[in-house]
């Protein structure tokens, strides 16, 4: 059947009210310019809801508009450059299909006639009212007997193109809708990617967020392979808003759930999802993945990621990616605060004063300046709190299984035992490793000085809680600073340790890396590497797979392999690429022992059955096409 395709103009086509963007320069050196913008806006979406004729709108914001004909060129100008981001990527499709495509907008000739000319729209297929001017070029009125000046206009005007097949109309607004609603038109597509409104979206056959959609409905060439508000992401957690905003902006729908879920939560809420996002309670366990047919990628909104089951992961092609140094500073930050109120007693003169008791006393407080601080875990973390205990004045010393450089004056310990002995503050920034389990039990803390102070900002696991709660009591250790826990809440509610109520102890409910900045970077650093994937294929920076990163694609389309890592699996890709004619334009591997990762780029023309070939290679995991 033939189709015939009816773009309206304002918000649509482009993402402004193109009389709005002239209100912005014919008022520009009006002292009431904003109010009278805010006037006709408001006239705007009157006329748009159907709230007030047509005519009247009109009428109204060309009075308050105060424009010349010398005005247009500047309007035109800009209305270049507001093009919907969708409408400008799938020039293709206007280009392919400009016979079957029609413009029927309220508004004038005069913008949109030059926009959408660079779209391969002639003047001919552009139906829109025309402006009237007085003999000094001013803008005074439209043309009253176009049938598009008056209230459902574009009903008639339909009519009259009495045009032959199917009429799909894609819009924003009311008036658009009642040429379905008439039955003029067959199909409506309420278009949402710069404005969505309720009246509109309620009544049309589909809501379309970008262009890409509507392409992807109607089976229609298109820019992107997959529209992305289909692509489901999931935040969990309380994940700071910027990550919101930014995949939403890249036209991802996003959900937000401001708490961890449990497993069968998880199980429930998967199904559909692409994409995940979490922090550091949610437990992304082999059930959940497995229950996630669609899951591409686990974002991990902080450093560790035990709570994630890589392997799972790894064995279904689902990429999981972390933020390895993006909350750092803070937590090295807390771990100065804290060392500093340790040894001055700060929490407990604070306590008692609260409890109404003044004490006023030089004992058991000190200056951090000459006393060694003992690090243990030389990384990231490590290494900065090493340079800032160092410019304290401190004598730094750290054990690390790994053999590490030092920063500055520090000094690496080969012998754990060592380090424990000689050191005045020990802090500890291990990772997440199961073997890390009761790292600092009962034996190592009896190697410590007596009156030594323990700060833990790395796992709760780490430490065995009842032997350190055993050592503040008796004085072994003079003072603890504790951020994590062997248990942790889902949610922030009730809790409960052994080590409250003890003196001379800082407990904080896991918020070393918790700073607004801390979780801003987190929410830009982990959204990037998401995007990066999904859009291209990147794998840089990936926690559980090989790491591959991939030059622009362009002209071409990209087929992603993840596959196991089983001998052959290579050569029958490339069997199955040669017997369909395929022109590779490049082609990228990497692996590690238990998967292969392998993307080609290949010519826009080829034949689709090799999709469903490459899809039935032994020992694949997951395919995907991107262009």
């Amino acid at each position: 059947m033939n189709r015939n395709y009816v773009f309206d103009f304002d918000s649509t086509l482009t993402s402004v009210e193109a009389l709005d963007v002239l209100a912005e320069i014919t008022l520009a050196e009006n002292p009431k310019k904003d109010a009278i913008i805010k006037e006709i806006i408001a006239i705007t979406n009157l006329g748009i809801d159907g709230e007030i004729s047509f005519t009247e709108s009109l009428e109204k914001r060309i009075k308050l508009l105060q424009a010349k004909k010398a005005d247009l060129p500047k309007l035109i100008k800009e209305l270049h450059k507001k093009v919907s981001p969708s409408i400008e990527r799938n020039k293709a499709f206007f280009e392919k299909y400009a016979a079957s495509i029609y413009v029927i907008s309220a508004g004038f000739k005069e913008f949109i006639i030059p926009i959408v000319a660079a779209y391969n729209i002639p003047a001919d297929r552009v139906f829109a009212n025309t402006f009237e001017y007085d003999k000094n070029d001013c803008i005074v009125g439209f043309d009253s007997e176009n049938p598009l000046s008056v209230h459902n206009g574009k009903i008639q005007c339909l009519r009259d193109l009495k045009l032959e097949g199917e009429i799909q109309v894609i819009g924003d607004g009311y008036s658009d809708y009642v040429t379905r609603e008439a039955g003029i038109a067959h199909k409506f597509f309420a278009y949402t990617e710069n404005v969505s409104r309720d009246k509109t979206t309620q009544n049309a056959d589909f809501i379309t967020p970008n262009l890409d959609e509507f392409l992807f409905v109607n089976k229609l060439p298109r820019n992107i392979s997959y529209p992305k508000n289909r692509i489901k992401i999931l935040l969990l957690e309380n994940v700071h808003p910027d990550a919101f905003e930014k995949l939403s902006k890249d036209g991802f729908t996003v959900e937000t759930v401001s708490k961890s879920l449990s497993e069968d939560e998880l199980i429930e809420r998967i199904k559909e999802v692409h994409v995940l996002g979490i922090r550091s309670k949610t437990q992304v366990t082999k059930k959940v993945i497995e229950a996630a047919e669609k899951l591409m990628v686990v974002g991990a909104f902080c450093i560790g990621t035990k709570q994630i089951d890589l392997d799972a992961c790894k064995e279904n092609g689902v990429v999981v990616f972390n933020a390895p140094y993006s909350n750092t500073r803070s937590v090295v930050e807390l771990a100065i605060g804290e060392i500093i109120m340790l040894m001055r007693s700060v929490f407990k003169r604070s306590t008692e004063l609260h409890n109404g008791q003044w004490n006023k006393s030089a004992e058991g407080s000190r200056e951090v300046r000459g006393k060694k601080l003992g690090i243990i875990g030389y990384g990231n973390i490590g290494k900065q709190l090493s340079v800032l205990a160092e410019a304290l004045g401190m004598d730094v010393y750290y054990y690390d299984v790994e053999d590490r450089l030092s920063l500055g004056n520090a000094t690496k310990i080969d012998k754990f035992s060592d380090l424990l002995a000689i050191s005045d503050v020990i802090t500890l920034h291990i990772d997440d490793n199961a073997a890390n389990k009761n790292f600092i039990g009962e034996k190592e803390i009896s190697q410590m000085k007596d009156g030594v102070h323990f700060v833990n900002l790395s796992r709760g696991f780490v430490v065995d809680i009842k032997a350190l709660t055993d050592a503040l009591k008796s004085g072994k250790i003079a003072g603890a600073a504790v951020d994590v826990y062997p248990e942790e809440p889902r949610a922030n509610g009730s809790f409960h340790t052994e080590l409250q109520g003890l003196n001379n102890v800082i407990l904080t409910p896991h918020v070393g890396g918790s700073t607004e900045e801390a979780q801003k970077d987190i929410a830009d650093f982990v959204p990037n590497k998401i995007m990066a994937y999904i859009n291209s294929g990147n794998t840089v920076d990936a926690v559980n797979f090989p790491n591959i990163r991939l030059p622009q694609y362009k002209n071409s389309h990209r087929f992603l392999h993840i596959h196991e890592n089983v001998p052959g699996v290579m050569a029958k890709i490339n069997k199955v690429l040669a017997k369909y004619d395929m022109n590779i334009t490049g082609q990228y591997l990497s692996t590690d022992a238990k998967v292969g990762y392998v993307i080609t780029d290949l010519d826009k023309k080829y034949n689709q059955k090799v999709i469903k070939k490459l899809k039935e290679v032994e020992g694949t995991i997951k395919f995907r096409v991107l262009y």
